[in-house]
């Protein structure tokens, strides 16, 4: 695929770095030099320095022969004005990066693309929606739901009360006579080694493993996992940022109750009157006899999210040192994700990875609906869409010449959601939910194209 992106930032790097590594045609715009001096150095890309707006910027990037151009750049305006010159210009396809959420709650009623706009990312409501659904599955550090949680992914922490560990995979399995998960990828403690689990895969303390399950299965792993279902109901919330807004108003029309702390007095007022079921605090989080005289120790979650993510670290790990159940840290910087599962706070956030997992789908080949990349393991999640000329049609998942870093965690047929083992058939309109290390991707498309 021949893909233009505009903005070498964070979002824009980082999927120029993923999408180089797999050989496509990559154009990166920017005007800073400096981000281009350094991409041109680090990534087999084309650079090119200039504004995104520009026809002329546009026709050098040979914007009439693109399939994708993707605007994430700072500027919202920008990136909507790129994409509809992209699309008048002759690109296949376009995607902007926007900050106002406004956008995606209305893209009802604004037919965004008869302006040229085929998809809208906002890395904030991302970001809300990825605390919402950690919320939901307070025992575990990372989730994901597949067609609207008919398949759920789960990333969890095994401790040493965790039944199976010390176990192989194919042992644990038999704890259930009736299996309703599937470990699909795990990392061991203190490395960056990321394994896809086979039957004899032993689990080990400290271990961070990704299981996709189904919403029955969800209990089941609460006790394979020692976990206990935490009741969440009472949330502080650290920065009145954008995130924090719209996480703030989400969890409060589900009737959690929510305290929002904002530094800035202005800002609290305006929140305060936008959020008329939520308690909003003029302080600094960062002192603690603020947090302690606001019943930190009585709160279930404490969600950090002001736009400093030193703070925000900080500030879960005083929240933990209370007892609190569940503690989430939104961090800017990607780096911050090896550090995650040692220095104990639940989960870390990063809405720039957040929006490059989303708009990363859209770049895949074969029928791929869904795509992400887990949090500090090198592996990717992919969701295909099975066609009548796949190459896994009517084939047992045994037989496949699948490689060995790669396993399928689960399928979705005729609106249910199936943990597929070796002796399941794959049929046409099964949407398969398959994971792997990133060098065996090119050989899973293969077989779904």
């Amino acid at each position: 695929m021949k893909i233009i992106i505009a903005g070498a930032g964070e979002v824009g790097f980082h999927l120029a770095k993923l999408l180089s590594y797999e050989s496509q045609d990559i154009t990166l715009i920017d005007t800073h030099k400096e981000s281009l001096v350094y991409a041109d150095n680090h990534l087999d890309i084309r650079v090119l320095r200039g504004d995104a707006t520009s026809i002329t910027v546009l026709r050098d990037a040979k914007v009439e022969n693109s399939d994708l151009v993707i605007g994430v750049t700072s500027s919202e305006t920008t990136n909507l004005t790129l994409c509809m010159l992209a699309k008048q210009l002759g690109s296949k396809r376009t995607i902007a990066r926007i900050s106002n959420t406004e956008f995606v709650d209305n893209r009802e009623i604004i037919r965004f693309s008869d302006l040229g706009i085929d998809e809208l990312i906002s890395p904030e409501e991302l970001a809300a929606a990825e605390i919402q659904l950690l919320l939901n599955k307070s025992a575990f550090n990372d989730t994901y739901e597949f067609e609207d949680g008919k398949l759920i992914m789960i990333g969890v922490s095994l401790s040493k009360t965790a039944p199976f560990v010390g176990k192989m995979v194919k042992e644990a399995a038999k704890i259930f006579p009736e299996l309703h998960f599937m470990p699909i990828a795990l990392q061991r403690l203190g490395t960056q080694f990321t394994v896809i689990p086979r039957g004899d895969t032993v689990f080990k303390e400290g271990d961070q493993v990704y299981f996709i399950t189904v919403k029955e299965g969800v209990d089941e792993l609460y006790k394979l996992t020692g976990k206990k279902k935490a009741d969440i109901k009472n949330v502080m919330i650290l920065g009145g940022s954008k995130v924090g807004f719209k996480a703030a108003r989400d969890l409060c029309a589900k009737k959690f109750n929510v305290k929002l702390i904002e530094k800035s007095k202005e800002k609290a007022f305006d929140l305060a009157d936008d959020l008329p079921n939520a308690l909003v605090i003029n302080g600094d989080g960062r002192n603690v006899e603020l947090l302690e005289e606001e019943s930190l120790d009585s709160m279930d979650a404490f969600i950090a999210v002001t736009g400093n993510s030193e703070t925000n670290i900080m500030s879960c790990l005083v929240a933990k040192s209370k007892r609190i159940k569940k503690t989430i840290a939104l961090v800017e910087n990607m780096d911050y994700f090896q550090l995650s599962h040692s220095i104990g706070i639940d989960t870390l956030i990063n809405k720039k990875l957040l929006a490059a997992n989303n708009i990363f789908r859209y770049i895949r080949k074969g029928e791929v609906v869904a795509l992400m990349r887990l949090n500090n393991l090198n592996a990717e999640i992919l969701e295909f869409v099975v066609k009548a000329d796949s190459k896994v049609t009517g084939s047992v998942i045994r037989e496949l010449d699948f490689p060995k870093s790669a396993t399928i965690g689960g399928v979705v047929r005729n609106g249910e959601g199936i943990i597929a083992l070796g002796g399941f058939k794959i049929q046409e309109g099964d949407r398969v939910v398959v994971c792997c290390l990133p060098d065996v991707i090119p050989r899973i498309e293969r077989l779904f194209l």
